[in-house]
């Protein structure tokens, strides 16, 4: 099966989503919902983690999550790592924190996204809109119950990746991915063959120009979709390091 460099993604409307704010502060949290609600999304309040954690659980019907990462009783972090089980939606840190360290720490915890406080109301509402299309995209596929035409990838042995229902199997066993696991996945099995650097990468899944920054955002997301789909136990995985250039899948 051949694929194209570059997939063409149709629009999906996202009115009428959920969005769970869990932030500590009740003027942030104010602030988000005004911001949200212009845009025709639903929003649900928390103000710790595990109160995120408790809402999430009730409510299958959340379409992302936006974290804080220093809440009382649970943190950001520890509360996306008990989240990302649970729930297919997308996690969005929006916090004060602003090292490389916290940012690497919310992504392995399962974040999807990044935002540093203060923030710019229109860059965070394009953010999230862009999040939430593409979680849409994600879902649509999962309803289609049609399989005659389903293109199934499989772009190691033990690995199949079914383009049509937008799913992922492992010696036959569903795995579960984030929606940026799965555009990064896709991304290398449309581009097999190639060295593909960072910056690549980065600007064809996540939308956005490519900063020196960005690089341990693509390192991360590639660690867990590795450590997802490790297909022996010595840890081998078909996404290659070509060291000094990225990444290839053969």
């Amino acid at each position: 099966m051949s694929f194209q460099t570059k997939d063409i993604k149709p629009e999906v409307d996202p009115s009428g989503a959920l969005i769970l704010v869990a932030d500590d502060e009740q003027d942030i949290r104010t602030l988000l919902r005004i911001l949200f609600e212009k845009e025709g999304w639903r929003v649900a309040e928390a103000a710790d983690g595990e109160a995120a954690i408790a809402y999430v659980r009730d409510h299958a019907d959340v379409s992302l999550v936006v974290l804080d990462i220093m809440m009382p009783v649970m943190d950001g972090i520890k509360a996306a790592t008990a989240l990302r089980p649970m729930t297919d939606a997308p996690i969005l840190f929006l916090t004060a924190r602003s090292s490389e360290g916290d940012k690497l720490a919310a992504y392995r915890s399962g974040g999807d996204d990044y935002i540093v406080k203060p923030f710019h109301a229109i860059d965070l509402r394009l953010k999230v809109r862009a999040m939430l299309q593409r979680h849409f995209r994600y879902l649509e596929g999962l309803s289609r119950t049609d399989e005659a035409d389903s293109p199934i990838v499989s772009p190691a042995e033990g690995i199949e990746v079914n383009l049509h229902e937008n799913t992922v199997f492992k010696n036959g066993e569903r795995v579960i991915l984030t929606d940026r696991e799965y555009e990064l996945l896709c991304f290398f099995c449309r581009n097999r063959q190639r060295t593909l650097s960072p910056a690549e990468i980065y600007e064809a899944v996540w939308e956005e120009p490519y900063l020196n920054t960005a690089s341990n955002t693509v390192i991360v997301h590639i660690a867990n979709l590795r450590k997802k789909l490790e297909i022996s136990e010595g840890g081998h995985s078909f996404i290659r390091t070509v060291w000094g250039r990225g990444y290839r899948v053969d």
